[in-house]
């Protein structure tokens, strides 16, 4: 996730910030669970919730993806931030709490449904981030996006304020592909859930 994370070199390996970065392809890419004592860590995480995610599991396997990276907020002490995306508009589930168990029935309980509000879910997100940082200026902040990118054609858009990785849940034999131009305009990483090993 940053340099002190690649130093330690050693201990158990942080997936979720290893995968936030793209496939390990070697051991160099591995990030490494923080020591204590360093700057408390907050990730922000958008989750498409809309109908789409249902065609051909998508929204399952986020699931599964999302229940590995709260388990590994919790053994590195990290703030979890959650923003689902659907219906007519985005709606908080979390706002910079520690990750817990209690998060695990709210995973088990979210179902996709209606539109796809996520350009209005980024916006909510890139202010919340703003003023979270006047208030916690050394927090570490990231940004996790979790989309089959089948959005509506939106307007040009700034990059994230925070480093930000974009995961494609994109599924089935005819793929639109735009979460590629999506993590491309907001300054994003780019990472398809196939690509990343199952947890």
């Amino acid at each position: 996730m940053r340099g002190t994370a690649r130093a330690a070199a050693s201990g158990q390996v942080a997936w979720a910030s290893t995968l936030r970065h793209g496939r390990p392809l070697k051991r160099g890419d591995l990030h490494w669970q923080q020591r204590r004592g360093q700057a408390h860590e907050l990730w922000l995480i958008v989750v498409d919730a809309s109908a789409s995610t249902r065609r051909h599991g998508a929204l399952s396997r986020a699931k599964g993806l999302l229940s590995g990276i709260f388990d590994d907020a919790y053994r590195q002490r990290a703030r979890l931030a959650l923003l689902t995306a659907s219906g007519a508009q985005p709606r908080w589930q979390r706002q910079g709490l520690k990750a817990s168990a209690a998060l695990q029935p709210w995973l088990a309980e979210l179902g996709a449904g209606g539109g796809t509000p996520l350009m209005a879910a980024l916006d909510e997100a890139t202010g919340w981030l703003a003023k979270r940082r006047k208030r916690y200026p050394e927090e570490l902040q990231r940004c996790l996006i979790l989309t089959d990118g089948r959005l509506k054609p939106w307007a040009p858009r700034e990059a994230m304020p925070v480093q930000t990785c974009v995961v494609d849940l994109e599924q089935g034999a005819i793929r639109l592909q735009r979460c590629k131009a999506l993590a491309a305009e907001l300054g994003a990483q780019y990472v398809h859930i196939d690509a990343l090993p199952a947890r």
